[in-house]
């Protein structure tokens, strides 16, 4: 994480500092979000539209077969000696 102290010009602009730039892969063009905290500002990306978050993928996979206890779920898989070296190869 980079610390940079920046000047607010007279038509209220800013720059932000090439190495931040850089560091955070903002490009000419990024769309950013500018936060009003209790504390002062918060700058983040804007985040593109078709982005999916974990959540928006929520029963995009669908199973048809019987119902599957959670303790089933979660047991551990246990191969044998030769199921290993097979899924090694």
């Amino acid at each position: 994480m980079t610390i940079a102290t920046i000047t607010l010009s007279s038509k209220g602009q800013i720059v932000i500092p090439k190495e931040i730039r850089d560091e955070l892969h903002w490009e000419p063009g990024t769309e950013l979000e500018v936060i009003s905290t209790p504390t002062g500002l918060t700058v983040r990306s804007k985040k593109p539209a078709d982005r999916l978050n974990l959540a928006d993928l929520r029963g995009m996979l669908k199973y048809d077969g019987p119902p599957i206890s959670t303790e089933d779920l979660c047991k551990p898989v246990e191969l044998t000696d030769e199921e290993c070296q097979e899924y090694r190869k």
